[in-house]
């Protein structure tokens, strides 16, 4: 079973100075950020822009034009999986009674869903699996490097921050 989630924001991790996707389902419970890279990001913006121009304009865009001389429709978007932190993305087109999946990057993905105002599916299991936390992996800290810490801590000088002080 997928869920049924929306392309609901763009943001910019501080922490990993990348860009972030936010796809959210209808109640606002799930949320799942995509890191894209710069790259991806000026994808997006670059292919939203020239959408919006062609809308104003008589011309279509190429993606528009393909799917209107081929008589496709877009049956569904989504998001099969996650190796490695990459998600892998797939589009079921429906030419006539024929199904066409075609695996595509996750931007472009995210921009078709955007451009067609379409939801992006996720599975259930995917969801789980990328929420849990892998205890094995998680690194653990003993009594011995949480007193270092508060040490370390205890006797910072805030002179040592430099444009930074406390």
């Amino acid at each position: 079973m997928h869920l049924k989630l929306n392309v609901y924001g763009f943001a910019l991790d501080s922490i990993a100075q990348m860009p972030v996707v936010l796809l959210k389902d209808e109640e606002d419970s799930i949320t799942l950020p995509i890191w894209i890279s710069s790259n991806d990001a000026l994808y997006i913006v670059a292919e939203l822009i020239r959408h919006d121009a062609a809308a104003k304009s008589d011309r279509k865009d190429l993606q528009t034009a393909l799917l209107n001389h081929f008589e496709a429709e877009i049956a569904e978007i989504v998001i099969n999986d996650m190796k490695d932190g990459l998600f892998s993305s797939s589009v079921v087109l429906l030419v006539g009674a024929e199904q066409v999946k075609l695996d595509v990057r996750i931007s472009e993905a995210l921009v078709l869903a955007l451009k067609q105002s379409l939801p992006v599916m996720v599975s259930r299991e995917l969801m789980e699996r990328i929420s849990l936390v892998d205890e094995a992996a998680e690194e653990r800290f003993t009594d011995v490097d949480e007193r270092r810490f508060v040490d370390f801590l205890e006797n910072l000088d805030p002179a040592d921050l430099g444009k930074y002080p406390m």
